[in-house]
């Protein structure tokens, strides 16, 4: 059959286009005869996470945590009071002679040991004093000597002793003697000393600045040791007993405790508000302590020996329920416990069939364990935020 010629053109296209086809696709085809859809639907199987994004999800890495052993000790149970720090011994220093300040060799809280000069006052006239009164007595003696130049012939005693007593009020040499004491006496006052060891506190004067008897000058105190007054409502004055430990605070040193003794417990109580003065003596060798100085105190009351403390930081409650984490060959094991008598930082545990012990030298976790798991991995440090080994080591 003899086909037309534009029919034979039109066959011609087609194959040329069936052609073209074919090699686009041998071209775009994935090696391996994989379709490419298939290879674009599974893109995960040529991804590689990093090692170091991978390893950030790990659940065996140890979590730093602080612990403490448990310990078999005396809980005391406290009783705390606000009070204010004052010195042990003070004394207003006055001066005692009218003039003119010549020297200060101190300045406020330089320390001085007792007899240590602390003013001087203008010399001139007590010194001019004390000249003119020795002249006088001089001239006493000489009159005193007249009146009695023949005394020692006579033979009766009580005569002899009369004689001398109204020689010695006409010839004024009684009168004399005391007017030279007294002149030695004034310059002696002129120097002003210590009268014991301690600091210099509320310099007044100045040199140059005149001063009359009575003026006060300064005041010494001793600040070592020193004392912390407190105030103790009566109902629980009589836990108390001298001697007992007191552990202070003072909020000029926020992050140090200070320990000292219950010194003395005054017998009466304030009427008004029903609490009674404790007096607490603390070592203070710096003098960083001062007078005047708010306190926060914490005295040993009420003791209970031979029991099971643990610090009051391990308890946790999970399910309503009282319970801590030990640590066990590197790992936190929680423990349901049943606790008994508190203070401020520790905390009895109590045997009860229905919940499990701790024992002394085991080691409770005690911080940055709040939101670990049972058996979690755990590093024991010195703190929460550092990376030092603690008790027990890591795992």
């Amino acid at each position: 059959m003899k086909l037309s010629r534009p029919l034979l053109g039109l066959l011609t296209l087609l194959l040329v286009i069936g052609a073209l086809s074919v090699g686009v696709y041998l071209r775009l085809k994935p090696a391996g005869g994989e379709p490419a859809s298939e290879a674009a639907a599974n893109p995960g199987d040529s991804l590689v996470l990093p090692v170091e994004a991978s390893e950030q999800f790990a659940t065996d890495v140890p979590q730093p945590v602080v612990g403490v052993e448990v310990v078999r000790d005396t809980l005391w149970i406290t009783v705390t009071a606000a009070g204010e720090a004052a010195s042990v011994q003070g004394a207003r220093v006055l001066s005692q002679v009218d003039g003119v300040v010549r020297r200060v060799p101190v300045q406020e809280n330089h320390g001085v040991a007792g007899g240590d000069l602390l003013l001087e006052v203008d010399t001139t006239e007590y010194a001019l004093a004390l000249a003119r009164a020795r002249a006088d007595l001089l001239n006493s003696q000489a009159r005193y000597q007249e009146m009695t130049l023949f005394d020692d012939q006579i033979t009766e005693t009580a005569i002899r002793e009369e004689r001398a007593r109204l020689a010695r009020a006409r010839s004024g040499l009684a009168q004399a003697e005391v007017a030279l004491r007294q002149a030695e006496l004034n310059l002696e006052r002129t120097s002003i000393r210590a009268p014991f060891g301690g600091r210099v506190a509320d310099l007044r004067v100045v040199e140059g600045q005149r001063v009359g008897p009575g003026v006060e000058l300064m005041s010494v105190v001793s600040l070592d040791p020193i004392r912390v007054e407190v105030q103790v409502l009566e109902r629980e004055l009589g836990f108390l007993s001298e001697g007992r430990r007191a552990v202070v605070t003072f909020p000029a040193f926020p992050t140090e405790t200070f320990t000292g003794r219950i010194r003395t417990i005054n017998p009466l109580v304030d009427p008004n508000t029903r609490t009674g003065r404790v007096t607490i003596e603390l070592p203070n060798p710096r003098g960083r302590i001062k007078p005047g100085m708010y306190a926060r105190v914490s005295l040993e009351a009420q003791y209970f020996p031979d029991r099971i403390l643990v610090p009051r930081s391990a308890i946790l409650e999970k399910d309503r329920r009282t319970m801590l984490f030990v640590f066990e060959n590197g790992r936190a094991k929680w423990r349901y416990v049943t606790t008994g008598l508190e203070n401020d930082t520790q905390i009895e545990i109590l045997e009860n069939p229905e919940t499990e012990m701790v024992q002394p030298g085991e080691i409770v976790l005690v911080d940055n364990h709040y939101y670990i798991t049972h058996d979690a991995p755990v590093q024991l440090v010195e703190s929460a935020s550092g990376t030092g080994m603690g008790i027990g080591g890591g795992a």
